[in-house]
This record gives structure tokens, sequence and C-alpha cells, in this order.
């Protein structure tokens, strides 16, 4: 019974320390969970950070376009689009996602190493103090360089697009943008280089979403 309580009290205490750690990270480059993770099994980490002001434009916009419409305007948690994955669910059609981008932010930073249902018990209060304590323009920031946007170990906008297009994410065309984001549910399978079908219509899709995204990251600056 002690050695159960002391490993509780651990637990405890690991998982306060995002909560500790967010608000430091309103500067800095900091790593993922998953990137920590990749290195500890020896497996290739690519990360480049960019600023977000030296992104190209079309990348933001076209990554909240497809990842989080609402971004601008929740806190943290889309409750709108949870309840429309939630009735989904008990109709028995397609659950959609319904992760915000302050949502993947504090998964990608601290929660990648619990499992899926575990992780989202602690996301959603976690993703509620990281929209408190961290402007948008930051969270946007840190997600642009944390998501996982390449097969082989690259992470951030700028491993992404170098990968992709041999460019740097500061000279992504409108198109190659929302390419990079059209991959980002999962860029193992899916391939900004060689683009299926399904990326190519997603891509066009988000193209034309991004020109009426609201820009609040731009708006911070």
């Amino acid at each position: 019974m002690r050695a159960f309580r002391i490993l509780l009290l651990i637990a405890l205490v690991v998982l306060a320390v995002p909560y500790g750690l967010a608000p430091l990270y309103r500067t800095g480059h900091p790593v993922s969970s998953l990137m920590a993770w990749h290195s500890l099994k020896g497996a290739p980490v690519i990360r480049h950070w960019v600023d977000l002001p030296a992104m190209s434009p079309a990348l933001p916009a076209s990554v909240v376009a497809a990842e989080d419409a609402h971004f601008c305007k929740h806190h943290g948690i889309d409750w709108g689009a949870l309840r429309e994955a939630i009735d989904d669910a008990q109709e028995g059609e397609k659950v959609r996602g319904a992760s915000t981008i302050t949502q993947q932010v504090a998964k990608n930073l601290f929660l990648a190493w619990l499992p899926d249902v575990i992780r989202k018990v602690f996301e959603f209060p976690l993703a509620l103090w990281i929209d408190f304590v961290l402007p948008k323009q930051r969270i946007l920031e840190l997600y642009l360089n944390t998501a996982e946007l390449g097969p082989s170990g690259q992470f951030g906008a700028e491993a992404g697009a170098d990968h992709a297009f041999g460019r740097s994410a500061t000279m992504l065309t409108t198109r190659e943008a929302a390419l990079l984001a059209a991959i980002l549910p999962n860029p193992v399978k899916r391939s900004a280089r060689n683009p299926s079908p399904g990326v190519r219509r997603l891509a066009g899709t988000y193209m034309i979403r991004a020109q009426g995204v609201r820009r609040c990251w731009a708006e911070d600056r």
C-alpha cells in the first residue's frame, strides 16, 4: 500500500510539471516529448526552429484552417466541435477530430508518452492552462515548431518544408503551405512531396479556407 502511494505521488508530481513549465515557454525553443522519445530510441530527429513572423504567412493560415478553425475564438478547447464529435459517436457516425491546436501543443510538449484515453484526461485542463498563460501567437509558434511533419524524424515547419520541397518555411507558396497542412494528421503515411489525390484535394480546400481565417496571431505582433 505504501509503495502504491509513493508511485501515485510520483505520477502526480510528473503530471504537475507541465503546469510549471508552460509559463516558461513564452520564450526559448522547447523540444516535444515525442522528439525526446525519438532521441532516446536512437531515431533521427530533425528540427530547425523558425520564429512565427519569419514563416510564410500562408503556413499558419493553412494550418489553422486545417486543424482548428476556431483557434482565435476558443480558450484552449473548442467545446462546439467537441459536442459535435460526441454526437457523431453516439449516432454511430465517423468521429471527426476535435482536438484544438492548443490541445495538440499540450500533447506534443508534455503528454505524447501517455496512452490516448489517459492522455485526454490530462490534455483538457492543460490546454486551458496553456491558453491562459501563453498568447495565441506563441501557441501557434510552438505548434509549428514541434508538430511531426515528415516520415523520418522531421519535426516543425522548417524540417517539413525542406523535406517536402527543398526550401525554407519562410519561402513556402500558398499551395505548398496547404500541402503541409494536409499531411498533419499522419505525416508518415501522407506525403507533401508526392501528394496523393486525397492530399491534393484537402490542400485545395485549405487554400480556400485560409483566405477567410482570422489571423489573431498576426494581431498579437
